[in-house]
């Protein structure tokens, strides 16, 4: 990788975070795991880091799959290569501006829970769908979700400034800020994020310019884990996407269950017991039938018996077979199900019936186009040519009388 002309000391996407597009020079070309990166003298496009998901944007009208830093250097990991010189790099704003409102709403909830619970935030992700924090505390309960959330509601409501500086490292030891968290072996400036009379944090990543700008926060869940709990989250236009869709679901519930949003839980308890009841039913009828298939199957003559149902599977196959393994434990049971010429087959042969399943099934498995395998007196598979079944049940007439 070689390079060309400097970098900007402090890029344009900290400079100005609402910038949306920037002419630059392209600093540095390379290969990273299959891909061609470049470096620019400056950048609009923000590289992964501190919780918060790298931009996506264009260098030149082709796409950018990814942003790292990398040896202080910014790689824009591109779709496909672009020249050397002159570039213009464009940001995807919707998606910048949404992790703005999520990394804004972070400092916001983090900040409350510490001063109005006491809880200090020991992780923060931000994800595609959903962002979550983890907090050192054991357990949140319902209410404690409910005053955490009303008291974000009003630092929200406040329209506390945000803004941004570096302070050098002495300035940085005389402030009260909340993180001391700094990268091991850092030098130089310290960039922090103020909102105003609420939170003082050490960070590298974007915000809004005011905490309106987060629009509203809802907290999701709380989850116990390594000792702490996890609280999840949606702020922004994530909250008004996620509120779309809950209200198009309820409608389609409503429709489909007859019920308002108040009686929607209810109903489909209702309708889910109708079902496992039917369930139920269901099963004591297989098994009835499977009894009722078996004792016919036995009032046959002849050691090797037969049948196919063109709408069962491999369990009521078994039941058959164990029922006619205890009624009949003399006989060789070939049974088969599906339509057409796909399908399953089992093979069963009784205590008192001198035929090894599991030696003469893979012969089966092979007339019937399929695969197998089985232990004891079952042998059991899927097969791709049922019209073979009459060839399998020759077979095993003939094994059965000469053993072979």
């Amino acid at each position: 990788m070689s390079e060309v002309a400097p970098v900007a000391e402090i890029h344009a996407y900290e400079r100005d975070p609402t910038l949306t597009s920037l002419d630059t020079e392209v600093v540095a070309t390379g290969e990273e795991a299959g891909r061609p990166f470049v470096v620019l003298a400056d950048t609009v496009l923000f590289p992964e880091g501190g919780g918060q998901p790298a931009d996506r944007g264009t260098v030149d009208g082709v796409a950018v799959l990814d942003v790292q830093k990398v040896d202080g250097m910014i790689r824009h990991v591109l779709a496909d290569s672009v020249p050397s010189g002159r570039v213009r790099v464009e940001l995807d704003w919707s998606r910048r501006f949404d992790h703005m409102q999520q990394h804004t709403g972070q400092h916001v909830l983090t900040a409350v829970a510490e001063q109005a619970f006491g809880w200090h935030t020991t992780a923060f992700h931000l994800g595609e769908r959903s962002c979550d924090i983890e907090v050192d505390a054991p357990e949140v309960d319902t209410l404690q979700l409910v005053e955490l959330e009303e008291a974000v509601a009003v630092e929200i409501r406040a329209a506390r400034s945000v803004t941004a500086r570096r302070v050098s490292r002495a300035e940085y030891e005389a402030l009260e800020v909340r993180s001391r968290g700094l990268p091991q072996g850092h030098t130089g400036d310290v960039r922090l994020v103020e909102i105003e009379g609420l939170d003082l944090n050490t960070c590298g990543g974007t915000h809004c310019a005011s905490t309106a700008e987060i629009e509203a926060l809802r907290l999701l869940e709380a989850e116990s884990m390594r000792g702490g709990t996890r609280l999840s989250w949606v702020a922004g236009a994530r909250l008004r996407r996620l509120h779309g869709e809950h209200h198009i679901r309820n409608a389609e519930l409503r429709a489909l269950l007859g019920a308002s949003d108040d009686e929607l839980v209810a109903r489909l308890d209702s309708k889910l017991e109708q079902l496992r009841e039917a369930e139920r039913s269901v099963r004591d009828l297989e098994e009835a039938l499977a009894i009722a298939s078996a004792e016919a199957l036995t009032a046959r003559q002849g050691t090797v018996l037969d049948a196919h149902w063109p709408e069962r599977a491999l369990p009521f196959l078994q039941r058959v077979a164990r029922e006619t393994a205890r009624l009949a434990p003399d006989r060789v049971l070939l049974l088969t199900a599906g339509e057409e010429e796909r399908g399953v087959f089992l093979l069963s042969a009784g205590e008192g019936a001198g035929l090894d399943a599991t030696t003469v099934g893979p012969r089966v498995a092979e007339l019937l186009g399929g695969r197998g395998g089985g232990s004891g007196r079952i042998f059991q598979g899927k097969a791709g040519r049922l019209s073979s079944r009459g060839e399998a049940v020759t077979l095993l007439r003939e094994v059965a009388r000469h053993g072979r």
